[in-house]
């Protein structure tokens, strides 16, 4: 098929025109948050110089309320927030109680399908499996890292390794894994794990094929990616305890288990709710691993996974939205949990 580009020249000058003026109009405010404050900064200078070179008296200068400064400097974040985010999330919540055309009001009845349909009910299941083993899975295993290279000779390379598998996208990660998993019939398997069970003499799997066991194996995966995560923060937390606390504990002949029990783990318990409230946000939005591994087949549907499937691939607006709206709402009161600890670490 040739592209014609006679016909799709006036499309073509519409987005540029609309690159230019977007570009213009983030340029225009950046220029004028730094151009206005510095305007009214070195008009307040040369009074204060003049006052002084006159002999009279300074002016009592009203500081300006914080309030109004911090509303002028956020007001194009707020802006952007508002278009990309919030108009969108007003609209998705008005698509999800109407028909697939978006063209008749159907109440609940998107909603009510969520917990009536047995493949949607598998798969909140196997979103409910994600957010609760991924998350501690992740977290354990970066704070067994943590206490374990903590002041250890090659402490920077082994960090580095087991940070590596963050560079890596989720894309890239499912594909690697992919090959881990990977099975053949007849011959020498080229898949990692099939080839341990064939070397302990056992029978080579379609590992990615076998529910609810490919759900676990996708999750291994996240776990792989987010560990690294979760040893840095935990890492940097375990490293800013008091010296003096470890260095009590130590003349107080505290074991080492003791020692992480009753001095790291309370220590680092605000960086532990970090890094658990990120992963599980993280995780609820899962899309990429299971859709590159196994593209939501053989049971292993998540939540995003099947919201993009109802809206893009089946053309029903209604349950897409319903369920983009289901995630949103799981997300809230995370969210809100960390905002509220995080304002009483404050005020501690």
């Amino acid at each position: 098929m040739e592209f014609d580009f006679a016909a799709e020249q006036p499309k073509f000058l519409m987005l540029m025109y609309g690159l230019i003026a977007f570009v213009a109009v983030v340029g225009g405010l950046l220029l004028l948050l730094d151009v206005v404050p510095a305007w009214f900064a070195r008009r307040r200078d040369e009074r204060l110089v003049a006052a002084v070179a006159s002999g009279a008296t300074l002016p009592r200068w009203r500081k300006p309320r914080e309030g109004l400064i911090a509303l002028f400097f956020l007001l194009p974040t707020l802006l952007f927030l508002l278009v990309g985010l919030v108009v969108p999330a007003i609209r998705t919540t008005l698509l999800s109680f109407m028909d697939k055309d978006s063209s008749n009001w159907v109440g609940l009845a998107n909603y009510s399908w969520l917990f009536s349909e047995d493949s949607i009910v598998r798969v909140l299941i196997n979103s409910l499996i994600w957010v609760l083993l991924v998350p501690l899975a992740a977290t354990a295993f970066g704070l067994i890292y943590a206490v374990l290279v903590d002041k250890a000779r090659f402490e920077a390379v082994a960090k580095s390794l087991i940070f590596l598998p963050m560079a890596i996208s989720f894309v890239g990660a499912a594909i690697i894994w992919k090959f881990v998993y990977a099975y053949r019939g007849d011959g020498d398997q080229i898949g990692l794990l099939n080839q341990i069970v064939v070397s302990l003499g056992g029978e080579p799997k379609q590992w990615l094929l076998e529910s609810p066991l490919n759900t676990f194996l996708l999750i291994v995966i996240m776990v792989w990616i987010q560990a690294g995560f979760a040893m840095v923060v935990l890492s940097a937390a375990i490293k800013a305890i008091p010296a003096d606390i470890v260095e009590a504990a130590r003349l107080d002949g505290v074991s080492p288990w003791q020692m992480f029990w009753q001095i790291t783990m309370p220590s680092i318990r605000p960086a532990l709710i970090v890094v658990v409230v990120t992963l599980s946000i993280a995780t609820l939005k899962v899309f990429d691993i299971v859709r590159t591994a196994t593209n939501g087949n053989y049971d292993t549907n998540v939540i995003a996974t099947e919201m993009y499937n109802q809206a893009f691939r089946y053309q029903e607006n209604g349950q897409g939205s319903a369920l983009a709206v289901f995630l949103f709402v799981l997300v809230i009161p995370i969210v809100i949990y960390q905002i509220r600890n995080l304002r009483q670490q404050r005020e501690g």
